[in-house]
């Protein structure tokens, strides 16, 4: 297998997942693995250099959301046996209930043997939503009523948004962003490149507006990341100016910075403290 098509592989899934899904490399390499993508997230040209040394085993990677009992593990393989093997785990799981996801990987495989990026369909459009598709169905534990301040549920109620997409180039998407963020009034900033990050604030109805008009476009790997209300301790910090354009994740990690927000897309897997 290619390995710079397999950080290109790796990298769509890591920006893919939703903020509770946890991306883990194991066995002995599993370190060097992870800052190998950690370096590519934030330069696609790391690895081009031909003297660049690659690990001598191809990773082995664990996909889990937080609150769920059951994972997914992938091991990558060279041709000629390039299928992954990938395999269903979990804690106090049957026999019957991992026969049963073995069998729905098996089906899935079948109908990604053409993809170029078969771990990432296989684990972020087929896999994972079936699982937090029963988690939700499961029966939950009654939670007690949240009180809500009379003052925050106003018409004026602050709200923000990231979303996070394979690349974003297209000058069109570009110029639409900057037309909606006038516009709706909302404020902001674009990342764009590889890969894609847009991040807005604004009115409660001014930003889900925005985010519909975002979503209604041509991605590929678009994944809303959050749209809620800005925390009172954050909302009442200085706002986004305008709606900016930068090329370098470290550029937008430090907008977020300077807004008190660091936090908010660190926790995404989106750049790090150091960036």
């Amino acid at each position: 297998m290619d390995s710079a098509r397999l950080l290109e592989e790796l990298q769509l899934i890591q920006f893919t997942l939703l903020p509770d899904e946890v991306l883990t490399f194991l066995d002995d390499e599993g370190s060097v693995w992870s800052q190998l993508l950690h370096d590519y997230c934030n330069d696609a040209s790391v690895g081009e250099d031909e003297t660049f040394s690659w690990p001598s085993a191809l990773p082995h990677i664990q996909v889990k959301p937080h609150l769920s009992n059951i994972w997914f593990e992938v091991e990558f393989s060279s041709p000629p046996n390039s299928v992954p093997s990938v395999s269903v785990k979990g804690e106090n799981m049957t026999r019957s209930e991992q026969e049963r996801w073995q069998n729905i990987i098996r089906e899935r495989m079948d109908d990604i043997t053409t993809s170029e990026v078969p771990v990432y369909e296989l684990l972020c459009l087929h896999l994972l939503p079936l699982l937090h598709d029963e988690m939700a169905a499961a029966p939950a534990e009654e939670s007690p009523p949240v009180a809500v301040d009379s003052d925050a549920s106003g018409a004026h109620l602050k709200f923000h948004a990231l979303l996070t997409s394979h690349h974003l180039i297209s000058p069109k998407k570009r110029r639409s962003l900057q037309q909606w963020s006038g516009s709706l009034a909302v404020t902001g900033f674009a990342k764009v490149g590889y890969p894609g990050v847009i991040y807005a604030q604004g009115e409660q109805g001014s930003v889900e507006e925005f985010v519909e008009n975002v979503k209604a476009m041509q991605w590929l790997a678009l994944r809303l990341r959050f749209l809620e209300s800005l925390p009172v301790s954050e909302s009442g910090q200085a706002g986004a100016q305008g709606w900016t354009e930068f090329e370098k994740v470290g550029e937008a990690v430090e907008a977020m910075r300077r807004l008190g927000l660091e936090n908010w897309i660190i926790e995404m897997g989106i750049g790090s403290r150091t960036s």
